[in-house]
Formats: C-alpha cells, sequence, structure tokens
C-alpha cells in the first residue's frame, strides 16, 4: 500500500499536464474576493529535489520539465498565458529554494493562495507525511494550511460544504491498488451531494489497465448524472511500444517502460480553463513529444 512516492516521479510529463492545470483552475478561482478553500487528498510531500537519488533513479523528469525547458526555443510560437504561468511558478520555487526544488499540488497551491484562503493537505504515506509536516513548518502557515495524516478519500469530506460554499478538491492517487479508481468515482458522488458547486479536479494515468480505460467514461456519467460542466484533456508523448531510456545509476542501465500518458477531468471547471488548455496543450505535446504516437485530446460538455 505504502511503495508509491513520488519523488520518483516529480517533474514528469504527467506532472507538466496536472500542475499547469491547476495553475489554470486557482488563477481563476482566486480572482474572486470570497474566500476559497482547496482540499488535496493525496499531497505527497510538497516539494521535491531533482536531483535527489529517488529522481535520478526514474528519470522521469528528463521526459517532463527538462525536456520542456531545452525544447521551448524550438516551440513555433511564444509559449500560451498559460504555460508561461507555469514556468513562472516553478523559477519562482527555483530561485526560493534552489535550481533543482519542484513544487508538488500542495506547495503550488499554497503558492497561488491568498491570505484568506485555506489548504486541507491529506497525506497516509508515513515517510511523505513526515516530510510534508516539515516543509509546510517552513512556511509558517499554520493557521492556513492543516496536514492530515488520514484517509484523504474518506476524510475530505469533513471540509464539504467550505464555509464559503467556494473550493477546489483535488484527487491524485498514486493508482497503486486498482480499487482507488472505484473510490474515485465513489468519492466524487459524496462530495458532489455534499457540495454541488465545488470544482473538482482528478488526475489518472492512461495506462493498459481496465479500470484507467474506463474511467473517463465512468467520470463523465457522474458528472452528467449532477447535471454538473466537465472537461477532459489528455496527454500522451511516445507510443507505448518502445521503453524510454533510464537515467544512468549505479548498478541499474536497463530501460524502463514509464508512463507515456495521463489525464485531467474536471467537474465545474473554470469557464476560461477550455480556452487556456486549447492554447497549451498542443505546444505541451511539440515540446514534449517524442514520435508519432504524441497528441492530445480536449473534450468538453
Amino acid at each position: 500500500m505504502f511503495s508509491y512516492r513520488h519523488a520518483y516521479h516529480a517533474g514528469n510529463h504527467a506532472d507538466v499536464l496536472k500542475h499547469a492545470t491547476l495553475i489554470g483552475v486557482l488563477r481563476h478561482l482566486t480572482d474572486k474576493p470570497v474566500p476559497l478553500m482547496v482540499v488535496d487528498t493525496h499531497a505527497g510531500a510538497g516539494l521535491y529535489r531533482l536531483d535527489s537519488d529517488a529522481a535520478h533513479t526514474s528519470g522521469e523528469m528528463l521526459e517532463g520539465v527538462q525536456r520542456l525547458r531545452e525544447r521551448l526555443d524550438a516551440l513555433t510560437c511564444p509559449p500560451s498565458p498559460l504555460l508561461a504561468d507555469y514556468l513562472s511558478v516553478l523559477d519562482h520555487f527555483q530561485k526560493a529554494a534552489g535550481e533543482t526544488a519542484y513544487p508538488g499540488s500542495p506547495f503550488i497551491s499554497k503558492h497561488l493562495l491568498r491570505d484568506e484562503d485555506k489548504l486541507k493537505l491529506f497525506e497516509l504515506h508515513p515517510t511523505d507525511a513526515r516530510l510534508l509536516e516539515q516543509h509546510v513548518k517552513q512556511l509558517n502557515a499554520h493557521r492556513q494550511v492543516a496536514v492530515l495524516r488520514e484517509d484523504g478519500f474518506e476524510h475530505s469530506k469533513k471540509f464539504l460544504p467550505p464555509p464559503s460554499r467556494r473550493g477546489l478538491v483535488l484527487m491524485d492517487p498514486s493508482y497503486e491498488l486498482k480499487t482507488d479508481y472505484a473510490r474515485v468515482i465513489d468519492t466524487l458522488k459524496d462530495h458532489l451531494k455534499r457540495f454541488a458547486t465545488g470544482t473538482y479536479m482528478i488526475w489518472f494515468p492512461v495506462i493498459a489497465r481496465p479500470e484507467s480505460q474506463d474511467l473517463p467514461r465512468r467520470l463523465k456519467n457522474v458528472a452528467q448524472q449532477a447535471g454538473k460542466d466537465w472537461l477532459l484533456a489528455t496527454m500522451r508523448v511516445r507510443s507505448g511500444q518502445a521503453p524510454r531510456a533510464a537515467a544512468t545509476v549505479p548498478g541499474q542501465s536497463q530501460a524502463r517502460p514509464g508512463l507515456v500518458a495521463s489525464g485531467v477531468f474536471l467537474v465545474n471547471p473554470p469557464y476560461t480553463l477550455k480556452t487556456a488548455l486549447k492554447d497549451t496543450l498542443p505546444q505541451m505535446v511539440e515540446a514534449l513529444g517524442q514520435d508519432k504516437q504524441s497528441g492530445f485530446s480536449l473534450e468538453h460538455n
């Protein structure tokens, strides 16, 4: 249950998609004066180092944020406002915490939230929960940020609806257990009953597992049955046939298949997000795509 740690995957192409989307959502939600609550059900450690042993073991950042930065000058047009905003947020953390720092969703959220907003962070992994508490402590934001060593699927509901009736729930489980897919659906159904006007953002891997293949359809059904708007964005960076080469580490030289595609699904998405992603996804694929199988899709109702 506790074998997954995001430190091995920080800064990969899935993070580029997920975190750019998160920034687009939060920019819109914080544009209104009413306080906002963000609930992150699987927060991880919050802040990562791209020069860590974990990052170099997987080498996934080479296909993600590092490749993006290396290929920026080769884009056919300047970065979209959303892509530029994502890179600006990364620059902020690299200036503040070192050039190898990479922020996870908790730190991106904290960076964009205002003093009156609240952030609830759930993390069960004992090592990552301890690191998250240490990282949050350094922010001196105890009244604004709460770290909870609890099951985010089950216990996030206690914060819904927020007092201000404005909130974002981010669900980003590891999907290490195939039951995570069903729990995402059940949690979304429950939360929509408690807080129908909230914004919900769900990240998921696009892999051969049947539960993964069926998840977008099930998410659409939940949103449609609740009478809510939805948006689905996916990005593939290469074919799943040819494995990529892992970073060189002592005693480990074999190639690894890695994750080749991922998606984000939103219920009650900001109306500005569709246009932002329509401009940004082609540039992400242009920079991160590695073969003719790379591409993106953008669906909404």
